[in-house]
């Protein structure tokens, strides 16, 4: 991983945000927040809004609305803006004072128009066009009171915490996570008799609910944006049911497509499901591919992965703890 090229990715998405914010009251929601925090830090953020009073707030159903004397918002949010996110959106706007919203949203227009049930051919031809954030900047108005009043929607890749040089989060899909051998059950009871799956080898887009397909699609539209920002195009690999999908979905991602046919870098990407990741923290060396990238990768500073614990010691206190 290019660790200046990750942080200055970070960086730079932050800047966007830090441009629209002076004289506002920020919302985050809590995915956001920890890239914040790790990017460029909350002092930064209140540097750039510039005023004495504390303006920034959580982004939640109960959230304090906007005084008179605060009539700019900006929420930052990196979830879809759809459903509860949206309706969460327009409670605060209408017990607020607001005359000016932007909204920044990590995920990109594309996916909004997949989310919206947008067929490709459909989403193709509006390229260059936003209607979804159109739409719903002509709603920010309306809840504010006044057609006339300002809003924006943008979208602004805020995918990463860099938590070391050699490391970066994504906390938006920290629920994330691969599928287990007891869900193909689940898979198949909604499919016909004869398009039933074996095990999770099987396992494909196409066999994945709509909700999960999404969220996929989410990490997909960022992973997206950090290589165009690195200037590469990809080759993906997969270890696991649910890795090989995020991978085929990434190299069959359209906006991605676009951006191999210019970039000059090439970079490797690695998808490993995390049931499988687990292995690291008790392989010792194995032989396999986890193994293999940790011992290659540099160590995160201040912590260690690879020491023994001795479990006689453990068992012998729990049994002599029974003994009394």
């Amino acid at each position: 991983m290019n660790a200046p090229g990750v942080l200055s990715f970070t960086q730079q998405s932050w800047e966007q945000v830090l441009a629209k914010v002076k004289r506002s009251v920020v919302y985050l929601d809590a995915a956001c927040a920890e890239s914040l925090h790790w990017g460029c830090g909350s002092p930064r953020l209140l540097e750039a809004v510039g005023v004495p009073a504390c303006h920034l707030r959580e982004f939640e159903p109960d959230a304090r609305g906007g005084g008179t004397e605060q009539p700019k918002a900006v929420f930052v949010l990196s979830c879809l803006l759809k459903g509860r996110t949206v309706e969460t959106l327009r409670d605060i706007i209408r017990r607020s004072h607001f005359q000016y919203c932007v909204v920044v949203t990590a995920v990109s227009h594309a996916v909004h128009l997949t989310a919206n049930h947008v067929p490709a051919a459909a989403a193709a031809e509006l390229e260059g066009q936003q209607p979804v954030f159109q739409q719903l900047e002509e709603k920010l108005c309306e809840w504010m009171g006044n057609m006339n009043y300002t809003a924006e929607v943008l979208h602004v890749p805020l995918l990463l915490a860099p938590v070391a040089p050699h490391l970066a989060l994504t906390p938006a899909f920290a629920s994330l996570f691969p599928l287990l051998p007891q869900d193909v059950h689940l898979l198949n009871s909604v499919r016909p008799d004869k398009r039933r799956l074996a095990s999770l080898g099987e396992v494909d887009a196409a066999a994945l609910t709509p909700e999960l397909l999404l969220q996929i699609r989410c990490l997909v539209s960022g992973l997206s944006s950090l290589c165009e920002h690195l200037g590469v195009r990809e080759e993906c690999f997969a270890v696991g049911s649910l890795s090989r999908v995020i991978a085929a979905d990434l190299a069959n991602y359209v906006p991605a497509k676009n951006r191999k046919k210019t970039a000059a870098g090439r970079a490797s990407v690695v998808f490993v499901d995390r049931t499988l990741d687990l292995t690291g923290a008790v392989g010792h060396h194995g032989d396999n591919l986890v193994e293999r990238i940790i011992s290659v990768l540099p160590q995160l500073p201040g912590h260690t992965n690879d020491v023994m614990v001795d479990m006689v010691e453990l068992t012998a206190l729990q049994a002599e703890g029974e003994d009394r």
